[in-house]
């Protein structure tokens, strides 16, 4: 698989992600067979040209860290922990409890 495939494969995955849940960088890399690639789904992520539309914000770390955003700076982990509270998802020290919101892709 390309890495345009790859990457065009990823933001479907994300597309699919209802409101007021996340998942995680390794779910959709499992979710696509290639469940070593999180880095590269991250990579993907970031590129992503439809954002929020295709809602990245919603893909968070296996351990409910919420990530990174538009890049990782502080002003687009800001935009993503407001995203993710405006569907109301608690984020608590930019950590989600996942398990009472986490999808299965």
């Amino acid at each position: 698989m390309s890495m345009k495939e790859f990457s065009h494969r990823v933001l479907n995955a994300c597309s699919r992600i209802p409101k007021g849940k996340v998942t995680t960088y390794v779910e959709i890399a499992r979710s696509l067979g290639k469940p070593k690639a999180s880095r590269a789904v991250g990579q993907a992520l970031k590129r992503n040209p439809d954002a929020p539309r295709i809602p990245c914000h919603r893909v968070v770390k296996s351990d409910g860290g919420v990530g990174g955003y538009g890049g990782a700076d502080k002003k687009g982990i800001e935009k993503k922990i407001r995203l993710l509270r405006k569907e109301n998802v608690v984020v608590d020290k930019r950590k989600i409890e996942i398990k009472n919101y986490f999808y299965r892709l």
